[in-house]
């Protein structure tokens, strides 16, 4: 193999503001472009046939490479006129691949052996291998699972935690059969991860994982540039470019002062000047730099052409060329500074700081910006559709409005966006500084106050906007705060949308409109009206008032206290309501988890005579209920006897679908045996819930915390709805909440948490595989191994926080304990071994 493709397309967005003035593959590791170093390791394994893949700035790489005759190489390029996306981009150079080639990215740093790679491709005959690693974290990359010879058997791009089933990612390194190419449409967006690999395994092609030994790491943004320069500097990436193979260099020609003090390894360019006294620990000094006496650097980078005067401090940051920071400046830590930029004397740089080009500070002067939001937000925005941060700290005014205009951006100029709030403060001002963001590039807003997510997804089903949000108090965590972006057809918008947005938030290079363009506001006052009536009509009325319904109803402070209360009266509802006005700053757990000897609901219904109560939770999309007795349902009974009432009541709509969560307890499936419905398993959380309503045919969709989704009224949970839903149903069945607990088969199920650090839980997943290997299994969301037929575990890695949900289930309530157990101790032992 002798040819190579270079990808070297990237805007390198997460990068700035290093990359401001030159492509991604020219940001320098150890004084050399990062593409320089894959040059080099190509050339070290006799691959000198090289096509680099063009797109952004390409004169800059052009003008450094040439021909490559330099470098040892034969370069050519292949500049796109458009994005082919990353195979696309490979069949437009399909011209000069006639034989076997090897594609590799420009902006990576890695030290594999691609000669033992290319030996298994020969030896396992493929059409296509994989360059694989193993990593802490996997979220950002695809997921690659193989059989034991190494034939890949599956491939996730971008995995939520719950698909993290490895440990092992594809690297982006490729080697291929030039027949790969009869695969790919030319000119057309098509991307190796998506779309080739996928059909490839569709179609049984030979494709394999070679999981490589050696250092690999994606330099996506500036604190794994800041590490991969340290991980050079010390030795864990062997280097093979002239200029950087030794650890510990002092540049030639340079001038270095008798008393300068030099600390671990430091890697100094050419004619840089060192003062007297200066302490250099950990850095890379580009060429010609002039750093002053009494300097103190640590962990530092400096491009070339950077001039630090006397006495001035720098704390692991990266000064770009040609820069002057001036005497007895202090520069806190991961503060990155762009190309031609001035810091005058005496000036003071806090931590977390990015300076533009050509920016000029004066002297004495204090730079300073939020220190929380700028390290929170350096990877990624969302979870799914939802951003949450700490109120008013990493959610504060100033990040809203640039959200807002990163999200007007992507929703574009002169269209309309719905916003809607929580009560509280914070999600009011927060609303209205993304409001501020949107209208600056162009936005119109219409604000529909103060409803709740059900309602406003409703109102984006009216098709007059183009997207929608919802801020709100955090209902997990009650010193957070919660934004959720919508599409223009009120679903959670899609991870195609979420990435969009966080290109824009990242790049910071915001294009305003001008003053005569600015978005409008406008408010309306009809969404409760138009809900309302819509609720009214998707529900068989009469039915619902012949039941003469005694309830007991539990706002939990939340906004559906100022909707539902007549709703119910339409409804010919005998409603007692508890807690039943707005305070954002009253927290109302869901009464199923809390001590049920402390709420008063089973003594107020058992001693008034009520046949049914239900909590509705804060964000008004859950619901809990109480029966007649005063005994509140686990959310798992709630589902199973929820699903059992809408069966039984919609046999005459057969043949349709259901859907559950796939922690949902297997009494789903044998109450759905008896209607001939078939059930689906969906990942465990809302989104997936809405998904799977894309097909008309799943009339009914449950969760185990309490949301339901009924298709006849909204793709979502609602809990209002939900509530006079189950009125009708009961109303039409004749029965009533307790009789239908009795009359089902009872489950005992288990859940518990175990603490698994982040960086171990990609590991411990990928143990859980092995183990379970010859077990039967499901892999929707985390893996759930059946141990017999009536006995089942469900390992779950939380998306937020670094835990494991242990889900277990049996008819025994003695194995389900001993279950859960056994589980938490194996992933205890998974966590602590290497």
């Amino acid at each position: 193999m002798k040819k190579a493709v270079i990808m070297a397309g990237g805007f390198g967005t997460r990068l700035r503001p290093l990359t401001m003035s030159i492509p991604k593959p020219m940001v320098p590791i150890m004084n050399a472009p990062m593409m320089e170093h894959i040059v080099y390791l190509l050339k070290h394994h006799n691959i000198v046939d090289v096509t680099s893949l063009l797109y952004f700035q390409p004169d800059t790489i052009i003008n450094h490479f040439g021909k490559g005759v330099e470098h040892g190489i034969d370069m050519k390029y292949v500049i796109a006129e458009e994005d082919y996306g990353t195979a696309g981009a490979v069949r437009n150079a399909a011209e000069g691949l006639k034989e076997r080639f090897i594609v590799i990215s420009g902006d990576v740093l890695t030290d594999f052996d691609i000669e033992k790679a290319l030996a298994f491709h020969i030896e396992k005959g493929a059409m296509a291998t994989i360059l694989l690693t193993r990593v802490e974290t996997p979220l950002q990359y695809g997921i690659v699972m193989t059989e034991p010879e190494g034939k890949i058997s599956r491939f996730l791009e971008k995995p939520s935690w719950g698909q993290v089933f490895s440990d092992t990612i594809n690297t982006g390194i490729y080697i291929f059969e030039p027949e790969i190419m009869d695969l790919i449409p030319y000119q057309k967006e098509y991307d190796f991860s998506q779309d080739l690999f996928p059909d490839m395994l569709r179609k049984g092609l030979p494709l394999y994982g070679y999981i490589a030994d050696g250092y690999w790491r994606d330099i996506g943004n500036l604190n794994e540039y800041q590490q991969s320069q340290l991980d050079a500097l010390n030795g864990k990436c062997t280097l093979h470019h002239p200029d950087c193979n030794e650890l510990s260099v002092m540049g030639r020609t340079s001038e270095i002062a008798a008393s300068a003090i030099f600390n671990e390894n430091n890697h100094i360019g050419k004619n840089t000047k060192i003062g007297e006294g200066a302490v250099i620990t950990n850095c890379i000094i580009g060429d010609k730099v002039i750093i002053g006496n009494g300097v103190k650097l640590n962990r530092t980078t400096l491009w070339d052409n950077v001039q630090i005067d006397d006495f001035a401090e720098l704390n692991s940051d990266v000064i770009c060329s040609n820069c002057i920071i001036g005497s007895e400046v202090f520069v806190s830590d991961n503060v990155f500074i762009a190309e031609n930029c001035k810091v005058g004397k005496n000036a003071v740089i806090n931590s977390n700081i990015k300076l533009w080009p050509n920016k000029r500070i004066e002297d004495g002067a204090t730079l300073s910006t939020s220190l929380v939001q700028e390290d929170k937000w350096q990877r990624e925005l969302f979870s799914g559709a939802r951003i949450t941060g700490i109120s008013n700290i990493e959610i504060n005014p100033e990040f809203a409005a640039k959200l807002g205009s990163a999200l007007g951006l992507t929703f574009g100029k002169n269209t309309t966006i719905c916003a809607s709030r929580a009560p509280d403060l914070v999600s009011r001002i927060i609303k209205r500084a993304i409001t501020c963001g949107l209208a600056s590039v162009g936005v119109n807003v219409s604000d529909i106050q103060e409803i709740p997510i059900p309602q406003t997804r409703q109102e984006l089903q009216r098709g007059k906007f183009e997207g929608g949000i919802h801020v709100r108090p955090s209902l997990r965590l009650p010193n957070c705060t919660d934004i959720i972006i919508f599409s223009k057809d009120g679903r959670d918008i899609p991870i195609s949308t979420t990435k969009k947005i966080e290109r824009y938030f990242f790049g910071e290079d915001i294009k305003r409109v001008n003053f005569n363009e600015i978005g409008s506001l406008v408010y309306s006052d009809r969404s409760i009206e138009v809900y309302r009536n819509r609720y009214l009509e998707a529900l068989d009325i009469e039915r619902v008032r012949s039941g003469n319904f005694k309830l007991l109803i539990d706002y939990s402070y939340g906004m559906a206290s100022t909707i539902f209360p007549s709703v119910l009266g339409e409804l010919n509802v005998n409603a007692l309501s508890l807690n039943n006005y707005i305070d954002a700053y009253k927290f109302h757990p869901d009464p199923t988890e809390g001590n049920l000897d402390e709420d008063p609901s089973g003594k107020i219904m058992t001693s008034l005579g009520y046949e049914l109560g239900f909590s509705i939770l804060r964000g008004a999309e859950k619901i809990s209920i109480i029966d007649e007795r005063g005994r509140w349902y686990s959310q798992n009974r709630m589902l199973s006897i929820i699903t059992k009432l809408f069966l039984e009541t919609n046999r005459h709509r057969e043949p349709y679908k259901i859907a559950v969560s796939v922690a949902a307890p297997n009494t789903i499936d044998i109450i759905a045996k008896d209607y001939n419905v078939e059930v689906t398993r969906v990942k465990n959380n809302h989104s997936a819930m809405m998904d799977i309503t894309l097909d008309d045919n799943y009339l009914f969709v449950g969760g185990i915390y309490g949301g339901y989704v009924f298709t006849d009224f909204l793709f979502a949970s609602d809990a209002m709805f939900s509530i006079g839903k189950i009125l009708e149903m009961l109303a039409t069945s004749g029965l009533t909440i307790s009789q239908i607990d009795d009359s089902l088969p009872q489950t005992h199920n288990k859940l518990i948490y175990v603490s698994v650090p982040w960086y171990k839980k990609g590991a411990v997943m990928r143990k859980a595989m092995d183990y379970s290997n010859d077990m039967k299994r499901e892999l929707i969301d985390g893996i759930k191994i059946f141990e017999s037929e009536s006995e089942n575990v469900l390992i779950l890695p939380d998306q937020e926080k670094g835990i494991f949900s242990i889900f277990a289930e049996s008819f025994s309530a003695e194995s389900v304990e001993s279950l859960a157990k056994k589980y938490a101790e194996l992933i205890h032992k998974w966590k602590l071994e290497n």
